[in-house]
């Protein structure tokens, strides 16, 4: 059983089969629904003294687990009371019997009984939920949110959709979640990671191995999904086998290109040269050290591409919106080297994707935040199936960044990136990125696996620097991101 398995992320319907092929293989659903509000009402008692309780239960399983949750904190010493959305009688299955067996009141959905509540237990829709939440379950929602009551939701917070991380008509802010087996991709995508508050991932008793047949391709960005194809330098490595970066620079943004250089030369490239234009050449050249500065002649990036040991190639950072950054990036394609594209060298595109697109040959990343991305791509849906549709599209990695980053592959296989803080939504911080992504495919990572793991680094490097970082911090905080992976 590969440990990637314990990142998985498992959509509604991937959950289902997982319960389904549990059931299979002997464990009772009714013992499933039991752990799982016993997990609820376990993570409820370690965070809140006993009090007067609210549990909002719904039609279908998610209900059955409220009922569960309300035995168990009745005989914890809580007040719970009870309200149902529907009938006792439309309850099915393992819901049906777990309701059976709450022998006090069920009470109809009502802002009343709100009255003296210290907790509400969202129980009402799971992650499944098919349609926009209304009627007395948004009322009740709305009079939750306006009385500022703590809420656990279970598995999501009513009204997310747990595909996606979309809001289906309205959802209510949870301070906790207690989710089971597997988080579902609306735990990390928003607006639904900002709805769920905590997240508790619970045991109920599902085999791990049932993963294996339901094979799932999205992934929290995890170390365990990339740490074993890090590059690994010997004492046998020169720095010639450690890569070599080429970073197109621009004649007037100079900051752009040196961030992404300063990047890859601290995420392990052996060397790094910044070409740049003959009249920015000083420009470069003053600042940088340990980088080395090539004056190209013109702005034409040709000549600096003719040694082959320049063996991955960003383009973009500070390029300016023009046909030379068109022509450069072709012919960068053209070589078929790993190519990482940033910024204008995406947005250059816009009015031809298709070219880009059809000219692309080796291993390649795009790392477009969302304003680049809608100018080269014209994909509906959520973050996640906008990533993956692109990257089929393209043919390419994607990086669609922000603080949700999504990566995706061709393939299908898609990470969701949750570690990054608010403090990187700062200028530059993307070019960084960019070195990074580069100086992995430089040492030869595969694609997939560079880019999520840049953009893992990227955000534990965030982390560290905190409040008031700014790009130039990120570079110089890579050392320390890295030492935990090669330890001893």
């Amino acid at each position: 059983m590969s440990h990637t398995f314990s990142h998985v992320l498992l959509t509604p319907a991937e959950m289902a089969r997982a319960d389904q092929a549990a059931i299979a293989a002997g464990v009772p659903g009714v013992d499933l629904m039991a752990a799982a509000g016993q997990a609820v009402a376990d993570a409820i008692e370690a965070r809140w003294l006993p009090g007067a309780v609210l549990v909002l239960c719904g039609p279908g399983n998610n209900g059955g687990d409220g009922f569960v949750v309300a035995r168990r904190l009745l005989a914890a010493g809580w007040q719970v009371r009870v309200a149902l959305s529907g009938a006792p009688g439309d309850l099915q299955g393992d819901a049906a019997w777990h309701a059976q067996q709450w022998r006090n009141d069920v009470h109809a959905l009502d802002i009343h009984l709100l009255d003296g509540v210290d907790l509400v237990v969202d129980a009402l829709f799971g992650a499944g939920l098919s349609r926009d939440v209304d009627g007395p379950a948004a009322d009740i929602l709305r009079e939750v949110a306006r009385r500022g009551l703590p809420v656990c939701a279970v598995d999501v917070p009513s009204g997310l959709d747990g595909a996606s991380g979309q809001v289906r008509g309205m959802a209510v802010q949870a301070a906790l979640t207690v989710t089971f087996f597997r988080k579902k991709p609306a735990h990390l995508l928003l607006p639904g990671r900002q709805l769920c508050g905590e997240v508790v991932l619970a045991d109920i008793g599902i085999p791990a191995t049932v993963l294996q047949e339901i094979a799932a391709p999205t992934f929290e960005n995890a170390s365990a999904l990339w740490s074993a194809q890090l590059p690994r330098p010997d004492a046998a490595t020169h720095k010639y086998k450690r890569g070599h970066v080429l970073v197109n620079g621009g004649a007037r943004m100079t900051g752009a290109a040196r961030l992404a250089a300063l990047g890859a030369a601290r995420a392990g490239a052996g060397l790094v040269t910044i070409a740049a234009p003959p009249e920015a050449w000083a420009i470069y050249a003053a600042a940088m050290t340990s980088i080395m500065v090539e004056a190209l002649p013109g702005s034409d990036l040709a000549p600096a591409l003719a040694d082959k040991r320049r063996n991955a190639l960003v383009l973009g950072p500070g390029a300016g919106v023009a046909e030379q950054t068109r022509r450069n990036v072709l012919a960068a394609a053209a070589t078929g080297r790993a190519l990482v594209l940033d910024a204008d060298a995406l947005s250059v595109f816009a009015d031809q994707p298709a070219t880009l697109f059809s000219a692309l040959r080796g291993p390649c990343v795009l790392t477009p935040h969302d304003g680049e991305f809608a100018r080269l791509f014209s994909v509906a849906g959520d973050k996640l199936a906008r990533a993956r549709r692109a990257a089929q599209r393209s043919g390419t990695v994607v990086v669609l960044k922000g603080a949700d980053t999504v990566v995706a592959e061709p393939g299908g296989r898609a990470a969701i990136n949750a570690n990054a803080p608010a403090w990187l939504a700062t200028g530059g911080s993307g070019d960084v990125l960019a070195g990074m992504v580069a100086a992995l495919l430089a040492q030869g990572m595969p694609v997939f696996e560079a880019a999520c793991a840049a953009v893992w680094m990227h955000g534990e490097a965030g982390r560290l620097a905190g409040p008031g970082l700014i790009s130039e911090d990120l570079p110089g905080l890579l050392p320390q991101v890295l030492r935990q992976f090669y330890a001893g």
